[in-house]
């Protein structure tokens, strides 16, 4: 479902990263992990065709995300630690908006069963900025599968949550687990995405330090180990 091929993305004469190589199966979860500066917002932001690499490839469900990016557009689904949700509007209306935008077929049905999905659907109408961070952030995530995408690119969406409302985020993403939807999550939080990944990739140094499938970490502490040598050293110049 995605392939990255020799990706890299310097802004003037600073170098963020190179040579970035991985590919995703279709339902799979990938979370990138680093340090501060590593690129891992950049890379995603990249892949959500909202930048553009100086050289490389990358693909999305089949569709070059340089040369085809409403194509991707409409196969992906974007959360941030940013929610961009209309506070003055319900959530009702938020969702309305953004089937609207997508020209999603049935959009009251499917509002309903987005809501459902997220645990929001007693919230329908009321007024999102009187929701909490987490509320908020399941909320995103509602929109982000609302058109029903492939792809779902997720940074840091646990900033900001508090240790019961991260534990409910979590819930959400667990069960989007067999959906079919393949996943990228960018985090700081080694352990978390250890617990949701079906492969990890950590950016350090302006690369990729280390990319290995979830069941073949044996030694979680060698990992961490590994982790902290590469937050330590800091990002990627």
């Amino acid at each position: 479902m995605i392939h990255v091929h020799g990706l890299a993305k310097s802004f003037g004469r600073r170098a963020v990263f190179a040579g970035v190589d991985f590919s995703v199966k279709k339902g799979d979860f990938l979370t990138i992990v680093g340090p501060n500066g590593a690129g891992k917002t950049t890379l995603l932001k990249i892949m959500a065709t909202l930048l553009r690499a100086t050289s490389g490839d990358a693909e999305i469900g089949g569709f070059d995300v340089k040369n085809s990016p409403e194509k991707v557009r409409g196969i992906i689904g974007v959360i941030s630690h940013n929610t961009y949700l209309y506070g003055e509007l319900t959530a009702y209306e938020n969702l309305k908006f953004f089937g609207r935008m997508y020209e999603t077929r049935g959009v009251d049905a499917r509002i309903d069963d987005v809501l459902k999905q997220t645990d929001l659907l007693s919230e329908k109408h009321s007024r999102v900025g009187m929701f909490s961070r987490g509320m908020k952030q399941r909320l995103s995530i509602a929109r982000a599968i609302f058109h029903h995408p492939s792809v779902l690119l997720l940074d840091e969406p646990y900033t900001g949550l508090d240790q019961h409302a991260s534990a409910s985020l979590e819930g959400v993403l667990s069960s989007l687990t067999g959906s079919g939807i393949t996943t990228v999550m960018v985090s700081h939080d080694l352990s978390r995405g250890l617990l949701l990944c079906d492969h990890l990739l950590i950016m350090a140094a302006g690369g990729v330090a280390y990319h290995a499938p979830a069941s073949e970490i044996a030694d979680v502490d060698e990992l961490q180990a590994l982790y902290s040598r590469c937050v330590d050293a800091g990002g990627g110049e």
